[in-house]
């Protein structure tokens, strides 16, 4: 896409398909693959300025590719981002973010409702490294508030969470982290930039697992941390260092599922909904969580803050773990695995599987009960994800 042109105003659907566009000699229409480890240089002279700064260009695909640079730059312009570092996984972003922003003796203010994988990096990774957390209500302002501390650095946060869908007001708790002094880094994973823009509410830091959504059709991993270029030149200088890198094949991958991201997030919003509506009347289920349900605590705040309640649908049947599993065994249809973010409906057990790392007691404190099921509902038609899920119930 022409430089000039990318400064003008555009719609999320035509930025996932045009930003970041950068042809080679070859003037290809589709976005080239770089499938290169390092880059030759003109001279001693050109190489000795690109590995000093003082000359932009690639140097070696560590930290530097053509085609990684294209997906950053996409995602950077969805988000409204001033710029985007790719890494190879969700998990990996996290960990660049924190291992680039912080240091030890820092203390990071964290929603309990999160990802398990994310609470066992906050837990059993950062504090040996002398970064403490405390864990607090994902909903109650009052309790990011009371949970500062002098040496507090960030507020980390999902919304919606996982898996229970729980709304955090990003523009209340991002009053709290200024006061404090703190940055905030929000997990928008579940609504991706097109149903969520966390910039634009407040967030200095937006998170991303590229694995779910971005992608779309479970091929690759992928991840992304964004922001302003200012602070994300720590998470750039840990990636350049440490080296959880975004291949430059995923990265492909990743762009061409951007592509499709807008008409994806719709379809996937709407049947979840669908769904969500037919849990609830469902006999044998106690409770379902769904921001775009009247029923759900935060649902007024989430039709301020998303655009649509999103794909992913999580609900308690009656009977605990029994019925639970019970159910995942009784399908046919639905793939039964613990991603989410694909065409494909899954389905899975998050006490179980997703959040089995965490005790007991984090568990219970994030309201992740035996009974508790996570659906990603895909783009099949509703009417065979609902008879699939009959079977069980």
């Amino acid at each position: 896409m022409n430089e000039e042109y990318q400064h003008e105003t555009l719609a999320l659907e035509t930025l996932a398909l045009r930003a970041g566009t950068h042809r080679s000699q070859f003037n290809e229409h589709s976005e080239a693959l770089y499938l290169t480890s390092s880059f030759v240089f003109d001279s001693a002279a050109q190489a000795a300025a690109r590995f000093s700064g003082a000359e932009p260009g690639n140097i070696y695909a560590r930290f530097t590719n053509p085609t990684v640079t294209a997906f950053e730059e996409r995602l950077a312009a969805l988000e409204g981002a001033e710029r985007c570092v790719a890494t190879a996984s969700g998990m990996s972003a996290i960990l660049a973010c924190v291992m680039g922003l912080l240091s030890k003796g820092d203390h990071i203010v964290a929603s309990r409702s999160l990802f398990g994988a994310t609470v066992n990096l906050f837990v059993n990774v950062m504090a040996r490294f002398g970064v403490e957390t405390t864990f607090v209500s994902a909903t109650e302002v009052a309790d990011w508030q009371a949970a500062v501390k002098p040496n507090t650095k960030l507020f980390f946060v999902e919304t919606p969470s996982n898996p229970l869908t729980e709304i955090s007001d990003i523009a209340t708790i991002k009053a709290v982290a200024k006061q404090a002094g703190a940055w905030l880094a929000v997990d928008n994973c579940f609504c991706s930039p097109i149903l969520q823009r966390p910039l634009e509410l407040g967030a200095d830091i937006v998170i991303h697992s590229a694995t779910k959504y971005l992608d779309g059709q479970g091929r690759v991993l992928g991840g992304a941390v964004l922001g302003n270029k200012e602070l994300l030149d720590g998470v750039y200088t840990f990636l350049r260092t440490a080296g959880p890198t975004l291949s430059a094949f995923n990265a492909w991958v990743l762009l061409k599922g951007m592509e499709t991201l807008k008409i994806r997030m719709d379809a996937h919003s709407a049947n979840a909904l669908t769904i969500a509506r037919w849990l609830e009347a469902q006999p044998n289920v106690a409770r379902v969580f769904y921001p775009g349900l009247p029923s759900h605590p935060q649902h007024d705040l989430a039709c301020r803050q998303q655009k649509t309640g999103g794909g992913i649908v999580s609900f308690e049947v009656k009977g605990g773990r029994e019925a639970a599993w019970r159910l995942i065994d009784a399908t046919k249809l639905v793939s039964i695995t613990a991603n989410l973010g694909d065409t494909k409906t899954t389905l899975t057990h998050p006490a179980t599987t997703t959040h089995a790392r965490i005790s007991q007691e984090a568990r219970d404190a994030a309201g992740i009960s035996e009974g508790l099921l996570r659906i990603a509902v895909g783009l099949e038609a509703v009417a065979d994800i609902q008879a699939d899920l009959q079977r069980g119930l």
